[in-house]
């Protein structure tokens, strides 16, 4: 590959567009980059192995123009494989537009006012001028791994600055090691602003993991690649196990994101993050398998990695392996997407698991020995309360009946016993934001009797995990029941008991066909806001010859989930679960659940619970 030489004109322009003055000068030395001498326009550069500089054509990349206007078209695949192909030179001046065009596209909130980040400053130090004195990070922050990557005390300064007011403008996160390194990374080729924009981009993003933000997420990442790496690194992990008996995985894995952040030289970590900053997490999965197997191999082949040399430590034997390892960065990239069975989806299940395994042992060690010991052998709640709630839910399904017309018409307008019974304590920990904990109490006395004695768990939100369909499948697909709460951009709230796995939808009858439909009697529509009333399936009074529609309970496919049927659609949710509609249908005798019929999400929760 060759590039042109450049006059010195070029040549400031070139460094003034790539160069930081945040990074250290010397730093080009230490990433073994090309140095240019600009006495006179007859200069010669160096040579470099990322970038040859001599007369002739110009280097055969991608411009970000071309990329910009591919992700503008929707084009997301073509840009993917442009990234993992197109080796820019470490030093490009490309990254100062594509990073934040790439960290753009994940943005969910509207876009930042002019001088929102100033602002921001100023509101949490008192003045945007740049303090001397050493600024305190966040308590979410790592201080053994806040690696500065040659950025000059200013630029450490201003890193330390940008995860402050990151800090101030999402206090949700709680728990981020990889953010400083991150925004270390960022500023190597932008300015202050635009990496605090990039950043913001990264953090609140709903389509794609980029930075974990929680300590449960942080432990749910790492044995997820763990779990990943017992499958597609077998040789590496029986090898690691057999030359260390007692060796304990876990205090690897815990370790995997500093075989590359803190092991990895610039050069490589620089053309993993062109990738990372639009595909996310997953990149630095495929990159830490790779790193296994080379390890692996060089162990076998190479006596500084010898079994006595890397036996007591060898999480920080990988870590050192990285700094020297033998392949280049496109090289490391092409084994990386190299690798088969690795899909999102795959990646999803594993990760969905491992969370959902977590947050249960979580439930049950924190103090939920009722809970435990309220279930039998078969997993139904015994014991004298079962004989109480059985006798409440007796009286109030009596109170039901007698009232049916006079609910669904006026709705319910308190909880009533049964919810302060045994409401509270599986739902007090819950904190919705669809509904409040007065709507909870209510929900809660209109669920099946056996389903309110478990924990419930909070399996999808747009909030965290985005608005995509296929995220909903991968995370709610396979739990029954599941109860799915809607709030609008009009702050209505309504939703669904759905008495069946959505897996169901891709079961096949005898004739080799999916089923349109699925579900029981059992699923119920509600309202909470601005009406509360619940819409139990027509047939549950026993009546004959209600008809085919009168049994259209759930449906849904890889564009839409519907609810209720029959001269009417109850719910109806779009492909991006950002639209939706609601009408009057047969299966639950329901009126529009919102006034106007049609909605516009702003959040979607749905719970499934814990022991089923």
């Amino acid at each position: 590959m060759v590039g042109k030489v450049l006059g010195i004109k070029d040549l400031e322009q070139f460094s003034s567009r790539r160069s930081s003055v945040y990074v250290d000068p010397e730093c080009d030395k230490f990433f073994e980059l090309p140095l240019f001498i600009a006495a006179s326009s007859n200069d010669i550069t160096t040579k470099c192995q990322c970038w040859q500089f001599s007369p002739g054509k110009e280097p055969a990349l991608r411009s970000h123009t071309e990329i910009q206007q591919l992700l503008q078209q929707g084009k997301k695949r073509d840009v993917k494989n442009i990234l993992r192909e197109n080796s820019w030179p470490i030093n490009s001046p490309i990254r100062s537009q594509l990073w934040p065009t790439l960290c753009g596209q994940h943005q969910t909130k509207q876009q930042m006012l002019d001088g929102f980040y100033w602002e921001m400053v100023h509101q949490v130090f008192g003045t945007t001028e740049l303090s001397e004195k050493p600024i305190m990070l966040p308590a979410f922050v790592d201080a053994t791994h806040c690696l500065p990557y040659h950025l000059t005390s200013t630029g450490r300064a201003v890193a330390d600055r940008i995860v402050n007011v990151l800090g101030y403008d999402c206090p949700d996160i709680t728990y981020s090691p990889v953010l400083y390194p991150i925004t270390s990374i960022l500023l190597h080729f932008m300015s202050e602003e635009e990496a605090y924009i990039c950043l913001a981009g990264l953090v609140g993003s709903k389509e794609k993991v980029f930075i974990n933000q929680t300590k449960l997420q942080h432990e749910v990442t790492w044995k997820t690649v763990m779990q990943i790496a017992k499958k597609h690194t077998k040789s590496a992990i029986s090898y690691f196990q057999r030359i260390c008996p007692g060796l304990k995985l876990e205090r690897v894995f815990m370790d995997w994101c500093w075989w590359i952040l803190a092991g990895l030289p610039f050069q490589h970590l620089v053309r993993i993050m062109d990738c990372y900053f639009h595909e996310g997490i997953k990149v630095l999965y495929r990159v830490a398998l790779v790193i296994l197997n080379l390890f692996h191999k060089e162990c076998q082949s190479n006596n500084e990695w010898s079994p006595d040399n890397i036996k007591n430590d060898i999480g920080n034997a990988l870590i050192k392996f990285c700094k020297k390892i033998p392949v280049s960065p496109a090289k490391l990239l092409h084994a990386a997407f190299s690798i088969r069975g690795l899909s999102t989806q795959y990646i999803s299940r594993i990760f969905i698991k491992t969370e959902m395994l977590l947050k249960s042992r979580s439930v049950l060690n924190s103090g939920s020995k009722q809970l435990i010991k309220s279930r039998s052998s078969d997993n139904l709640p015994t014991s004298q309360s079962q004989v109480n709630i059985q006798m409440m839910s007796h009286t109030l399904t009596i109170r039901e009946k007698l009232h049916s017309e006079s609910c669904r018409n006026l709705g319910e307008k308190s909880p009533g016993h049964r919810a302060i019974a045994m409401g509270v304590y599986p739902i007090h920990n819950l904190k919705s934001q669809v509904c409040t904990n007065e709507d909870l109490f209510t929900l809660w006395s209109w669920l099946p009797v056996r389903i309110t004695m478990y924990q419930p768990v909070l399996l999808y939100t747009t909030e965290e995990h985005g608005c995509s369909l296929t995220t909903f499948y991968v995370r709610v697909e396979q739990h029954e029941p599941t109860l799915l709460m809607i709030k609008t951009c009009n702050n209505e709230v309504f939703g669904a008991y759905c008495s069946s796995r959505w897996f169901e939808r891709n079961v096949k009858d005898d004739k080799g066909q999916r089923q349109a439909y699925f579900g029981t009697g059992e699923t119920f529509l509600f309202s909470l806001y601005p009406e509360r009333a619940k819409y139990p399936w027509v047939g549950i009074e026993g009546d004959k010859d209600l008809g085919h529609s009168s049994e259209l309970f759930m449906a849904a496919d890889s564009k839409m989930i519907t609810i209720g049927g029959g001269e009417g659609q109850a719910i109806w949710m779009d492909e991006n679960i950002r639209f939706g509609k609601t009408d009057s249908c047969k299966t639950f005798n329901n009126p529009p659940l919102c006034p106007s019929g049609d909605f516009e999400i702003r959040v979607l929760e749905v719970y499934g619970f814990v022991g089923i």
